[in-house]
């Protein structure tokens, strides 16, 4: 747990990610931003990043412009799991605004944003400890722990370094 915005991100039970998905994460476009950084590792501002022409044909696409380091645009299959989140929620129809999770003017929504909605859901349920790179870190921990190769994980987190992905 961070203390003080110090240590490693919580990694969440299955306990809590069931009571954070049903009574914590209040609407659809809520839990779609969580879920697409629980079940494709994505870091917060990636998934914030997303426009809706990035998921189609049964994958999301991480273009290299909104990654961490910019080097490499990453396209993942979209697992089973996100696709009822994705069908459970519609973006709302603006031609301006290309991204999935809009704000009101005209960009996405933003991390500082997304913490908010991350706060009060948590609060919600009376879980503590957890922010938003959570969902990343227990993403990858559950990869590791289902004996996906550290390779493989590391092409979909967009790790450069098995160094800093063997840290999670």
């Amino acid at each position: 747990m961070k203390v003080k915005g110090n240590g490693q991100a919580k990694v969440l039970t299955a306990i809590e990610l069931e009571r954070l998905f049903s009574d914590g994460l209040v609407n659809p476009r809520d839990r779609l931003l969580f879920a697409i950084c629980l079940f494709t590792g994505c870091r917060i501002s990636e998934a914030l990043s997303l426009q809706k022409t990035d998921i189609k044909n049964k994958t999301i696409t991480f273009r290299k412009s909104t990654t961490k380091g910019k080097l490499k645009t990453r396209t993942i299959d979209t697992p089973i799991a996100l696709v009822e989140y994705l069908d459970e929620y519609q973006p709302p129809v603006n031609p301006y605004n290309p991204y999935l999770f809009p704000s009101r003017e005209g960009k996405p929504l933003t991390r500082i944003m997304a913490d908010k909605i991350l706060r009060a859901a948590c609060k919600r349920i009376g879980i503590e400890g957890v922010s938003t790179h959570s969902f990343r870190r227990t993403a990858l921990t559950q990869m590791h722990n289902a004996g996906i190769p550290l390779r493989h994980i590391q092409e979909i987190s967009g790790h450069n370094d098995l160094g800093t992905l063997q840290r999670y």
